[in-house]
Order: C-alpha cells, then structure tokens, then sequence
C-alpha cells in the first residue's frame, strides 16, 4: 500500500520561466526531504545497481563527461557532478529523448538526520511542441517526476524491494497508481496557476494528463484532441 495522499503532499512543486543560452525555455521544479542521509540519497540517484530498483535500469559511462542511457527512455551525457561535501551534492546531465534535449538538474542538502532532494527539468520553449504544451502544460512531464519522487522515497524505506518496469505500470493501472496521477496532474495544475496560467486551462490540462497516464480516450479526460505527451517522464515506461 502506497500512502498516496501523504507522498503527494510532501513534493513541493513549482513552473518558472528561464533561459537557455538567451532562448526562452520553461524549468519545473519538485522537492522533496528524505529522512535517509545525504551519503545513502546519493548512493540511491548515482549507483547503476540502486537506479534500476527504484526508477530504471541505466547503463554507461557514470561519471563526468560520460554518457548514459536508461532503458526504454533518456539518455544523455554527464554535464556536472559533485559527492556529497559540506552537506551539499548535485549533478547535472542532458535529457535526450525522441530526437529532444532537455537538461536535468538534482540537488541534494542536509537537513538535520535526512536530506533535502531538489529535481529541476529544463526544457527550451521551442523544442516542446505547442500544440502539446497548450494541452497537457507542465504535468505532462511533470507526473512522471512524481512518479519518480515517490519509487525513491519507496526505495530509500526497503532498499531491498524492486520493482520492474512492468509492475510500475501494472501499479500506475490500478486504482491506487491512478488516484496518485489523478493527484499528481491536480498538484501541477495548481502550480501552473501560481505561475501564471488561467485556472480554466490549468484544470483541462490536469484532466488531459490525467487521462493520458490512466489510459483514456482524451474525450473523457477533459475533451483534449491533441498528440500524446512524449519526452523525459519516467513514467511512459514504468
């Protein structure tokens, strides 16, 4: 059983305009606090062995300046990392996926016997189509991070415990996986209003996400007629 209200309630979330090299481009943002320190959460998002239990399975070159490759979804090249010192980590990588490049970025800081995680997802507005943003706004990605958020925080209390790509869909099918995306898609609609968004089009976007990740005819997620979300969530192969 998945605490599904408690582990949505404990991600921050946020959408925020930026740059890439002076193009304009859209960064979102979760957070989260682990009661599991700062040297056990980088083992859990660096160690190969660790990812695939909790998130998937990855392969390459782990280390600055390497490439990697998760299995059936990103990959990309190691732009920064730094092990944890003075309470503090992060690493940098690109977010290639469909032909697209994106840039992800994870901080980690002490708090106290736990540890802060930071996830932040950059994407240029030009290489998202609009058509796609204007249907499914930041949940579209941002659902599968919840996703991601929520098999670490799982991982990090049974480090023991796995779960396949193929029981993490079976799960993100069942009643308990849709009532956490239902969740999830509602939390990011609200974060797009904070950032800006009209409410009436934060709610059908949270409605087509929705439907996307549950598997349902966009007519009866919100009345979306567009192309499915494609790019750097976790979740199209969980």
């Amino acid at each position: 059983m998945v605490d599904v209200q408690g582990q949505l309630s404990a991600v921050q979330r946020s959408v925020s305009s930026t740059q890439v090299d002076g193009a304009p481009a859209r960064a979102q943002s979760l957070a989260q606090r682990y009661g599991a320190p700062i040297d056990d959460v980088w083992s859990a998002v660096t160690d190969p062995e660790r990812i695939a239990r909790w998130f998937l399975p990855v392969s390459g070159d782990l280390r600055l300046g390497g490439r990697y490759q998760t299995e059936g979804n990103a990959g990309g090249e190691i732009l920064e990392c730094e092990p944890p010192a003075d309470g503090a980590a992060r690493y940098r990588v690109t977010w290639e996926f469909g032909g697209g490049m994106s840039w992800l970025t994870l901080r980690l800081a002490s708090d106290g016997p736990g540890t802060r995680l930071e996830l932040e997802h950059v994407a240029r507005e030009a290489d998202v189509p609009e058509q796609m943003w204007q249907t499914f706004g930041p949940g579209a990605t941002g659902v599968g991070w919840d996703g991601g958020l929520l098999g670490l925080a799982l991982h990090l209390s049974a480090p023991d415990s796995a779960m396949t790509p193929e029981e993490g869909q079976a799960w993100t099918l069942s009643a308990e996986g849709k009532a956490f995306n239902r969740g999830a898609a509602d939390a990011w609609a609200e974060a797009a209003i904070l950032a800006g968004t009209d409410r009436e089009t934060a709610r059908r976007q949270a409605d087509a996400t929705y439907g996307f990740y549950a598997g349902e005819p966009a007519a009866e997620a919100g009345g979306a007629d567009a192309a499915e979300p494609t790019g750097g969530d976790p979740a199209h192969t969980r």
